[in-house]
């Protein structure tokens, strides 16, 4: 019973960090991952460091001037059928 209590307490501090994490806006990741990379990390860490702090603040839309270079070139008649194009989150 008694390294049950360390245990749960890892675990659910744990699970609030990931939480506050993830609902963090991307300028305070992106602060928080510039104030702690300058630490010795372990590899994947700090590779995932080094993502966030290299992350802009803008929308998150990689490629999306691809699809407006598209959509420019072969303006389509009013009224006609317009494809819907569905994009995937980026990982984080």
């Amino acid at each position: 019973m008694n390294a049950q209590l360390p245990v749960v307490a890892l675990v659910v501090a744990a699970c609030a960090v990931y939480a506050a994490w993830a609902l963090a806006p991307r300028s305070l990741r992106r602060r928080v991952a510039e104030a702690l990379r300058g630490r010795s990390w372990p590899a994947p860490i700090d590779r995932f460091l080094e993502r966030h702090a290299r992350a802009d603040d803008g929308c998150g839309c990689d490629g999306c001037e691809v699809g407006e270079a598209k959509r420019k070139a072969a303006p389509k008649a009013p009224g006609a059928a317009q494809p819907i194009t569905f994009h995937p989150r980026p990982p984080r």
